[in-house]
């Protein structure tokens, strides 16, 4: 094989040889990684019912993973100084991943209490009790996040609006009115329970 063309070039062999084993080694780990990724992904499938699109997308993720690292791990072996690379990667990674966690979270909240308030399972005033966690205690309070619930010991609690989407929830007693119907009873001078509906 003539690498005089190389030479001539001013192109350090070195470098070309370990980029080539690079893609080399990087292709057959992307080949052994998908597999068992697949194979993990299969075995989770039938216990959970996995969507293929989900074992699609796990193993996409994975290969663009492993060729990001390649493309940093060859720009580092032709000298390009990749140090603020790997710590911007790092970065942006951890701001995806606890933004998205965030977000996902706030998100399934809010939109919990919309489907409280449209469906309305349960009423302030009434006693609630999540199963099998056995939190129970009399609605008092509901915002856009959390249910607050007050114990017989007079205790609160706030339970995240989307565990009454997860939980089994049971529902007891008349509703007691709210401050504002009390008050408005007040004025009125009739005063008594609502039946739960």
């Amino acid at each position: 094989m003539d690498l005089t063309w190389l030479e001539q070039s001013s192109i350090p062999l070195m470098p070309v040889i370990l980029t080539a084993a690079l893609l080399i080694g990087t292709v057959v780990v992307n080949l052994a990684l998908n597999r068992l990724v697949r194979r993990l992904l299969r075995g989770l499938e039938s216990r959970v019912r996995l969507p293929y699109e989900s074992v699609l997308f796990a193993t996409r993720f994975v290969t663009t993973a492993v060729w990001i690292v390649a493309l940093l791990l060859t720009l580092q072996i032709w000298g390009v100084s990749v140090g603020g690379a790997w710590a911007l990667l790092a970065s942006v990674t951890a701001i995806i991943g606890v933004g998205f966690l965030a977000v996902w979270t706030m998100i399934s909240n809010v939109t919990a209490s919309l489907f409280i308030t449209l469906w309305r399972p349960f009423h302030l005033g009434q006693k609630i009790e999540l199963l099998p966690e056995n939190l129970q205690g009399r609605a008092i309070d509901r915002n856009m996040m959390f249910t607050t619930l007050r114990e017989e010991g007079g205790s609160l609690l706030q339970v995240p609006n989307n565990l009454f989407f997860q939980k089994m929830i049971r529902v007891s007693g008349a509703r007691i009115p709210s401050e504002f119907e009390s008050f408005e009873e007040d004025v009125r001078g009739t005063r008594r329970v609502v039946p739960a509906e």
